[in-house]
């Protein structure tokens, strides 16, 4: 396998990394606030992902890190082009991640709502900004001459693309809600899965008025290969069907690798509809810059191999010792949050 297709390949794998992990943290901070019945539950449930919350951010990290090293000239044209959804990305997650671990440290009613309510602001805002990035790059971007872009208001208004927005949130929520079944006991697991099983529904309902709305809309053009990635939009129909008839038989771990797989194909979607195109035009179907264009030089790729070959394993065994340690469930292990 040649580097043209070793770098593509891990930079797919630790956004999908990404978006199930981290995907679930934005689903657990946009539920927990309305789960909890009191602040001793919001706690409990905040504290089922307290363990693995930070880590998970670590498969962003990398993947910037794959960006920036191995397709610079797709790096500078992503971050300029969507500058205001990456800077309200960003602002959401540091936002979560801050009132997480800051909202135990007050003990004032009046406090501890308003850390809620950034604590689901900052699940929400990431889940419905990466949607619209998917959406958009599906969609085409309006690609100049020299294949650059800036996006306006009203390419981020276009119904294909809020709908992928608002499904992204809605698998992200379903995703947490399955991992808080899985992970919690008692009544506050009982409600998750109930929450789960609806948010699931309404999910797939969402993904399937995408599939609808881009086989009707421009999107269709833009993409190089509309089936794949329209077979993957299926699989992820399926997913999260199966996910919600598995919370309904109480099988809530099988009901997590269901949303895990749903979380992920988002990613597969792109990598099957674009290839081998890294940005597509919307104005000129068929034309945009080539992942070939986008990647670095062979030199520096194969500098970079030397450490991807060691950095990704490791962070892979971290990963996995992670949540070796911390397998049992919430209330088992001592509270962090």
């Amino acid at each position: 396998m040649t580097l043209g297709l070793v770098w593509p390949a891990l930079l797919g794998l630790l956004l999908a990394g990404y978006f199930v992990l981290a995907g679930l943290d934005y689903g657990v901070q946009m539920l927990a606030p309305r789960l909890g019945r009191d602040d001793r539950e919001r706690r409990a449930l905040l504290n089922a992902f307290g363990p693995f919350f930070l880590g998970n951010e670590v498969w962003l990290v990398a993947a910037a890190g794959v960006l920036f090293g191995a397709f610079p000239f797709l790096e500078g044209r992503l971050l300029s082009g969507m500058y205001f959804l990456f800077t309200a990305i960003l602002a959401g997650i540091v936002v979560g991640n801050a009132a997480v671990q800051l909202r135990s440290r007050h003990r004032g009613a009046a406090a501890r709502r308003l850390w809620d309510g950034l604590i689901f602001l900052g699940g929400l805002v990431p889940a419905v900004g990466w949607g619209l990035v998917v959406g958009r790059i599906l969609a085409g971007v309006p690609l100049d001459a020299r294949n650059a872009f800036s996006l306006g208001p009203a390419d981020l208004l276009d119904p294909f693309v809020l709908l992928c927005g608002a499904t992204t949130a809605a698998v992200f929520l379903a995703h947490g809600a399955a991992f808080l079944a899985w992970r919690t006991d008692g009544e506050p697991g009982a409600r998750a899965a109930r929450a789960g099983r609806r948010g699931l529904l309404v999910a797939a309902a969402a993904a399937a008025a995408v599939l609808v709305t881009g086989s009707l809309s421009s999107a269709r053009h833009a993409l190089v290969h509309p089936w794949p990635a329209f077979v993957a939009g299926a699989a992820l129909v399926i997913a999260l069907l199966a996910g919600a008839a598995l919370l309904r038989a109480g099988r809530t771990g099988p009901a997590l690798a269901a949303t895990s797989c749903a979380a992920a194909l988002p990613v597969v979607a792109l990598g099957a509809g674009l290839r081998p195109f890294a940005l597509v035009s919307s104005s000129a179907p068929g034309t945009g810059l080539r992942l070939a264009d986008a990647m670095a030089e062979a030199s520096t790729l194969r500098l970079l191999a030397g450490f991807a070959a060691v950095m990704v394993p490791l962070m892979l065994l971290a990963q996995v010792w992670n949540w070796w340690m911390f397998r049992d469930r919430a209330g088992r292990t001592p509270t962090y949050l």
